[in-house]
């Protein structure tokens, strides 16, 4: 994958920021238009030129200036605080997705974001479990192992025996030095996770748990902190990692990312053999792990 650096990333152009400006401008009317005064305890005062809430209405219920908010319903170039944005959405009724899209169209950080997965569904575990021998695993953006099948188990290590708050990639890959060894290029690996974890953390600046982690991150791994510094920023695409393993040597997989909710957020990750080799080695690996039978062919 590539990365690109802080010196060399272009920044957003001036035309991209104003179609974002221009769909932020096109959602809040269509969220204004959709409420009935009586819906936020507000008379119905005679005719309406327009469906919905006037602006002057939702500048009233969300305490701002009335010019300011019609700037923003016009896509102008202003500033825009978090705590504004949420008296906002609490004036328009967002859902929890609609308030995150509109966090995003502003270019804002969320305070309090949603989780990105607050439990693994008995059908998600399910789906895991029938993947096997193909390892198998539930992550969100920040890395967090949320879920697992017996074949990721087996290729990573031992993550049953870990307290819950360690297992996370990125903890892991930087602090567990047995964890380290079943990386076939560590510092790659390294490399892109970190990328990736500052260009998702983009969206979650005001998250609490995000913050935690990076400050004990920063403070557990000087290899960690190095790389931070780079700023290298990446996107989360399918490709293919070399893991080695004790007992089968190693492992060319290649992995493909199923997104379970809003993209860039929790997903389950397949792997599979990249080729004849690491096939017939994890197909041994099954049936050592007790996976025998028709289950245990790697197709």
């Amino acid at each position: 994958m590539r990365t690109a650096t802080s010196a060399t990333a272009a920044p957003a152009t001036p035309h991209i920021v104003d179609v974002r400006r221009q769909e932020l401008a096109a959602f809040l009317r269509s969220r204004r238009e959709r409420i009935l005064p009586d819906q936020v305890g507000l008379p119905s005062s005679g005719r309406r030129r327009t469906p919905g809430l006037r602006r002057e209405e939702v500048a009233q219920l969300a305490a701002v200036g009335v010019t300011w908010y019609t700037w923003l319903e016009q896509g102008r170039d202003i500033q825009v605080s978090a705590q504004v944005l949420e008296s906002v959405s609490r004036a328009l009724l967002l859902d929890p997705n609609e308030r995150a899209h509109l966090f995003i169209l502003a270019g804002a950080g969320d305070p309090t974001p949603s989780a990105d997965c607050p439990m693994i569904t008995p059908a998600v575990q399910l789906i895991l479990d029938q993947l096997s021998p193909l390892p198998a695993a539930v992550t969100n953006s920040r890395y967090d192992i949320l879920a697992y099948n017996t074949m990721y188990n087996r290729m990573l290590g031992d993550l049953d025996d870990l307290p819950f708050e360690e297992r996370n990639l990125i903890w892991l890959i930087f602090t567990n030095p047995e964890f380290q060894t079943r990386w076939a290029d560590l510092e790659s690996a390294r490399t892109q996770m970190v990328a990736r974890f500052r260009a998702a953390m983009a969206d979650h600046v005001g998250d609490p748990a995000w913050k935690t982690l990076l400050k004990r991150l920063r403070q557990a791994s000087p290899n960690f902190e190095e790389a931070w510094q780079r700023h290298e920023v990446a996107a989360r695409e399918d490709g293919t990692k070399g893991f080695v393993h004790p007992e089968a040597g190693l492992l060319r997989m290649d992995f493909t990312n199923l997104w379970l909710g809003l993209r860039h957020q929790t997903r389950l990750v397949t792997y599979s053999p990249a080729d004849a080799e690491t096939r017939e080695r994890l197909e041994r690996l099954a049936v050592s792990t007790g996976l025998s039978g028709p289950a245990a062919q790697v197709r």
